[in-house]
């Protein structure tokens, strides 16, 4: 064998199909676009998502729920954790800067103090939002509550 012999393999190359070079090349004419109509023309961009007039799916499947614009989405913090908090890091007072410090919550959220256990001692507590038994816990162990 030859490097100036080589070749490929019978059928493995074919030629390109040139399409709109005239009627000699069987491609001329509409150019294999088919008669008329909008697919035939020059700019034609299909609509995403269009089925031939046939009802989208979209339109056919029955619309669910709903997305309340006006909730409000808290992110709980349980007065039990405000309690290890004050035991680890040996603290009293839980503001905007202690979060900030200990990244409890990201600027864009909002936290709300939640009653699940007892505090064990006064604690000074800034949050955007409290639930009643919460501040009723915090207040009577003689700890204040103030919102952010």
């Amino acid at each position: 064998m030859n490097l100036h012999s080589l070749k490929p393999s019978q059928g493995a190359v074919k030629k390109r199909k040139r399409i709109a070079r005239g009627p000699g090349s069987g491609h001329g004419g509409t150019a294999t676009r088919g008669h008329k109509g909008a697919k035939s023309r020059s700019g034609f961009k299909s609509k995403r998502h269009f089925e031939g007039g046939q009802m989208p799916i979209q339109m056919r499947l029955p619309k669910r729920g709903f997305k309340n614009p006006n909730r409000v989405e808290y992110k709980a913090i349980s007065v039990s954790q405000l309690d290890s908090w004050a035991e680890k890091y040996g603290v009293t007072v839980f503001d905007e800067a202690f979060y900030q410090a200990h990244n409890v919550y990201k600027k864009t959220e909002l936290i709300k103090i939640l009653a699940d256990g007892e505090p064990s001692k006064a604690f000074t507590v800034s949050a955007h939002a409290f639930s009643a038994a919460a501040k009723a816990a915090i207040e009577a162990k003689g700890g204040s509550v103030q919102a952010l």
